[in-house]
């Protein structure tokens, strides 16, 4: 059994925050097209969230994904933010 020994790379949690810009189907279709394996139910449970709550994970990835990922959805026109998943953070 060999248990690779490399640093695991930083895992990254992408966030998506509420805008009263975009609409709800659009915000659906942008999350499936750029986020890997991303279900309509994914997408619009994501997008309910960010609407009812402000913000939503959209998902914890490597950073180097997360950045892209990140990239994208702003690029697409909505408000994506990352954040280390530290696992500890000090929010309640």
């Amino acid at each position: 059994r060999t248990k690779s020994k490399g640093k695991q790379p930083p895992i990254y949690r992408v966030l998506l925050h509420n805008d009263n810009v975009n609409r709800r189907d659009y915000v659906v279709k942008v999350l499936m097209r750029v986020i890997d394996g991303y279900t309509m139910e994914d997408a619009v449970n994501v997008m309910q969230e960010a609407h009812m709550n402000g913000l939503a994970l959209v998902t914890a990835c490597a950073q180097e994904t997360a950045e892209e990922y990140c990239e994208q959805l702003r690029g697409a026109g909505l408000i994506a933010s990352l954040e280390p998943d530290g696992g500890g953070g000090g929010s309640s």
